[in-house]
Formats: structure tokens, C-alpha cells, sequence
């Protein structure tokens, strides 16, 4: 193996997730439920040869979309199971769907493991508990529903990432209520350090706020 190759192979490289098959029994139905919930159509093709439709949905901020439609994919419909969306705010993204006239579940946590069935049990055997996590934790709070041939979605609400699965140079938010809601969480925190402080007025509270917001995100060391 030349100097060069061993080079190219232990460099890391990008494999970014861009595309779920979704398995669909009709096809323009799901065209009407996905666009109810606000993503982006982003292609409707048909072809006379083998009967062939794709579509391709891209949700609000995501670098990942779906693509269904005829002559896709084998799997049954409603087989795609356990599909995360990741959001700052269950609450109210569940509100948002419910203005839409879609069903989903209330809004419920994980009180012990990993939510990973509509059977109401957690990994290592915990039950599904009802509410918001009640310490406000990130990963803890869910809400589920499903589209018409029930494919099962999770609305998972992170806002602090574990340490490690974020770069901090990456930070980014998707919509101006995600940044307003760090921002109160930034401000709370901050009002805590204050009080530590001796309560005088912080000349510097932008840095911190600073610190905290890319920190929060990339799983770090918060300021105290």
C-alpha cells in the first residue's frame, strides 16, 4: 500500500444521511399528508416506464428528506417504524400538527431508557410516563403520531446535545423560536450566575451568552 493511499484511507470522510424510503399504499394521500405538516416538496417524478413515481419531502432545517411513491420500494406500507424528528420544543411542534386537523399522541417521557415502540415500553423495561420530562431533561420528551398507512414518527425534543455529537463550530439553528428559546434558557442560566456573582450588573453578559448558546449545543463544559 503506497504512502499516499494509507493517507486518503485514515482520513475521515463525510457520509452524510440524505435519504428515507418510506413505504406508501397510496401515493398521493401521503403527498397530502407530508405537505400538510409543512416540508418541502422538493420532486414529483413519473415515469410510463415500470409505472414509476417518486416524490421527495425534506422536513423544516433537515439535511435529511423521504422519498415514496410506485415501484419504490418493496417493503409493506406502514413498515417504516420508529422515525425520529428532532425538535427544541415538543409542545409546541404537537401544537402545530394538531392546528393542522392530524392526529398525534400527547406529549410523554422517558423516564428511564430509550423510547423505541408504540407498545408503550422503554428499553430495560420502563413504561411510558405522561407529560413533559419533569426535570425538563433533553432527549427525554416525545410525542408520536403516524401517517395515513402508519409509518410511526417521534417528535423528540433535544436542546442540549450529549457531549461529543456536535462540533462547537457547527452551531446553527433552524428557525427564529429555536434561537428565542435558547436564548431564555441562555438568560435563566445567566441569572443564576449573577446571583453567584454578588448580583452586579455583568458588562460582559454577551460573551457568556455566547459561550453558553455554543456550548449548550455542542455538548460542552457550560459556563457557571
Amino acid at each position: 500500500m503506497s504512502d499516499n493511499h494509507a493517507a486518503a484511507t485514515s482520513t475521515r470522510m463525510d457520509m452524510k444521511l440524505e435519504i428515507v424510503v418510506l413505504p406508501v399504499s397510496d401515493v398521493d394521500r401521503a403527498k397530502t399528508f407530508y405537505a400538510k405538516l409543512g416540508w418541502r416538496l422538493d420532486a414529483d417524478y413519473a415515469s410510463d416506464v415500470g409505472d414509476f413515481r417518486v416524490l421527495q419531502f425534506t422536513p423544516p432545517g433537515s439535511g435529511c428528506s423521504v422519498i415514496f411513491g410506485r415501484n419504490v420500494t418493496s417493503a409493506a406500507p406502514g413498515s417504516a417504524q420508529g422515525l425520529y424528528l428532532i425538535v427544541s420544543d415538543v409542545v409546541a411542534a404537537r401544537e402545530k400538527l394538531l392546528a393542522e386537523g392530524l392526529e398525534i399522541s400527547e406529549v410523554f417521557h422517558d423516564a428511564a431508557g430509550v423510547y423505541v415502540g408504540e407498545d408503550e415500553h422503554y428499553l430495560f423495561g420502563s413504561l411510558r410516563a405522561a407529560g413533559r420530562d419533569p426535570d425538563g431533561r433533553s432527549y427525554r420528551s416525545f410525542a408520536s403520531f403516524k401517517d395515513p398507512d402508519g409509518n410511526h414518527w417521534l417528535f423528540q425534543e433535544i436542546t442540549t446535545r450529549q457531549p461529543g455529537r456536535i462540533e462547537a463550530a457547527a452551531t446553527t439553528f433552524n428557525s427564529a423560536a429555536e434561537l428565542a428559546a435558547t436564548l431564555r434558557r441562555a438568560g435563566a442560566a445567566h441569572g443564576v450566575h449573577e446571583k453567584a456573582t454578588g448580583g452586579e450588573y455583568d458588562v460582559n453578559w454577551p460573551d457568556w451568552y455566547a459561550e453558553y448558546i455554543v456550548q449548550e449545543q455542542a455538548g460542552g463544559a457550560l459556563p457557571s
